[in-house]
């Protein structure tokens, strides 16, 4: 499979037309991926344009690649959104990026009750901006044509304010219907909202919250997994669900 590389800027070329890759994407091109001229490349924008193209030039700052064919791959019909819950260590970062891997669409870091990371004043920025660096390297190691949107952090509140205008599921050990077994209305395409919580899970009150302003609450299995794997395997059975996969 030929190496992706992902632009900044929308994608504009057409066949016959050159891109070039500068900063970190060049450096990224030819110190560690070592390309070389000749070599066949795929480059996205992240927004759905897919260009496969032939390298002519390569320096440590620049990488030119000339364009042989433009395709645009359209936005999924339903969106999947991961609500993540801020978690200890880097385990909410390993779900950002399997979930990207696995096909999300919009990840929204949440400052769940119990989530024992705090995001507070400037750390709110830097820690959205690592987020996105995580998804954009994600998206470009699977291969991506749209690239996840990663949103500021909200509140239960927020998340609740939502409710109702799409579906959210929330992921709960204790919940009495099953993910896999839900009643599935393939004609409502509102976007699906996965709701995942922190290590010590989803606070009763936040359950209550959520589930009074319109969420289903629901499980996987009859094992209880980390706040990193949940939403990625619930992601796995929605593409799936969705007809995705």
């Amino acid at each position: 499979m030929a190496l992706h590389f992902v632009l900044d800027e929308p994608a504009t070329a057409v066949p016959g037309e050159q891109i070039v890759l500068t900063g970190s994407e060049a450096h990224h091109a030819a110190a560690v991926r070592r390309v070389r001229a000749g070599e066949a490349v795929t480059v996205g924008d992240g927004r759905g344009v897919w260009l496969e193209g032939t390298v002519v030039a390569v320096d440590a700052r620049r990488v030119e690649i000339e364009v042989i064919v433009r395709s645009e791959v359209p936005p999924p019909g339903v969106r999947i959104e991961l609500v993540q819950a801020l978690a200890k260590g880097d385990r909410d970062e390993l779900a950002v990026q399997a979930s990207t891997e696995l096909g999300v669409d919009v990840i929204t870091p949440w400052q769940a009750s119990r989530s024992v990371s705090r995001w507070d004043g400037p750390k709110q920025e830097k820690g959205v901006a690592r987020w996105r660096t995580i998804a954009r390297e994600a998206g470009k190691q699977s291969h991506r044509a749209w690239l996840p949107v990663v949103r500021g952090i909200e509140t239960t509140a927020a998340l609740a304010a939502r409710a109702g205008s799409v579906r959210m599921l929330v992921l709960e050990p204790t919940a009495d219907e099953r993910l896999t077994t839900i009643e599935w209305d393939a004609t409502d395409w509102r976007d699906v909202v996965l709701v995942v919580g922190p290590e010590g899970g989803i606070a009763d009150g936040e359950l209550q919250v959520l589930v009074s302003a319109g969420a289903t609450l629901v499980r996987l299995g009859d094992e209880v997994l980390r706040t990193s794997t949940a939403g990625p395997a619930a992601i796995a059975l929605l593409c799936a669900r969705l007809g995705r996969w």
